[in-house]
């Protein structure tokens, strides 16, 4: 079967398309036909050896796909061949079949695509552990989301306006703020022509920002401090700016706020069944409308370089998916 994979760092063009031997399910697992895969910003940094860990080599980007159940292990009993099942797998889902424990997989509802389900585990899964389970996000906060055009922030928006919250997004690029408001957000900053700090502020007036969602750190950590509400909760999600900041902690103090760390991949391990419980609001809110993923564009399996490029070059809004199939 084929394969994107890489078997040195080396960014984008480092990725080969070879051939492998197809994988054969163990006795708890399911083999799953992969026919989406959704791409995130930290499969670039895999590709540079950037990531918090350094992934077996040779890897495949992909933490999360989507397809149809092909084969079952023997101890399988809940789940059918034909089936159609989203899973988030950790890395190696750019190829054309993947075998994967059986708890990892969740079925998709009718009325979902496969392309939609597979750009729903990371994002919208950390969104949703993010302001649900860390900040315990209340109707009527604000919840100012920084990078609000890419997959990450997107989400957030979403998720943040279906729990009743007031969104203020934070951009590069007006065209990235009128992206963003096709979403629900109420107010934009452009952090590129305005001043953060003084912005987010005069928005939040008097009280300041309830709830900072941060993945991408570097220089607007602290402005972004320095606007939050007392007792307001400040997101760590990532640093998708490259730059992991230094906060000064006297702020923290001042403002009586909480940093809050919102490692998603490690509560999946943790509370598995928080995690199941959590997909599954999300893909019933995707086939009612009220979560509507946005596709930037989807890609054959040969392109995945080409696809993770726009990606590393910040020219993405919402997801990109890769088809194996083609």
């Amino acid at each position: 079967m084929r394969v994107a994979q890489f078997a040195e760092f080396g960014g984008p063009q480092a990725l080969r398309l070879e051939e492998v031997a197809e994988p054969t399910p163990g006795p708890n697992d399911v083999l799953i036909k992969v026919t989406a895969v959704g791409l995130n910003f930290f499969d670039t940094l895999l590709l540079r050896n950037q990531y918090q860990v350094s992934p077996p080599l040779p890897f495949s980007p992909g933490a999360e796909v989507a397809g149809t159940i092909e084969g079952l292990g023997a101890s399988v009993t809940d789940l059918e061949v034909g089936q159609r099942v989203v899973a988030y797998i950790g890395g190696n889902g750019c190829r054309e079949k993947v075998v994967t424990k059986a708890k990892n997989v969740i079925p998709i509802p009718e009325g979902v695509s496969e392309e939609i389900a597979a750009g729903i585990p990371i994002t919208y899964g950390t969104a949703l552990h993010a302001l649900k389970d860390r900040a315990k996000l209340k109707p009527d906060e604000t919840v100012a989301v920084l990078g609000a055009a890419g997959g990450a922030g997107l989400a957030a928006v979403e998720i943040a306006k279906l729990m009743g919250a007031r969104v203020i997004a934070v951009a590069s690029s007006g065209d990235k703020l009128a992206f963003a408001r096709e979403h629900g957000v109420d107010e934009g900053i452009n952090y590129e022509t305005e001043d953060l700090k003084a912005r987010l502020k005069q928005l939040t007036l008097p009280k300041g920002v309830d709830v900072l969602y941060d993945p991408v750190g570097g220089i607007y950590a602290e402005p972004s401090l320095r606007a939050m509400a007392w007792e307001g909760r400040y997101l760590v999600l990532g640093f998708a700016s490259g730059t992991i900041p230094k906060i000064p902690l006297n702020l923290v103090m001042l403002k009586g706020c909480a940093i809050i760390g919102v490692f998603w991949t490690s509560f999946v391990e943790r509370y598995p069944e928080q995690h199941r419980a959590n997909m599954a609001l999300l893909l019933d809110w995707c086939r009612q409308g009220m979560i509507v993923p946005h596709i930037h564009a989807s890609f054959a399996l040969i392109e995945t370089a080409k696809a993770l490029s726009l990606i590393e070059g910040r020219k993405v809004t919402g997801k990109v998916i890769v088809n194996p199939q083609r």
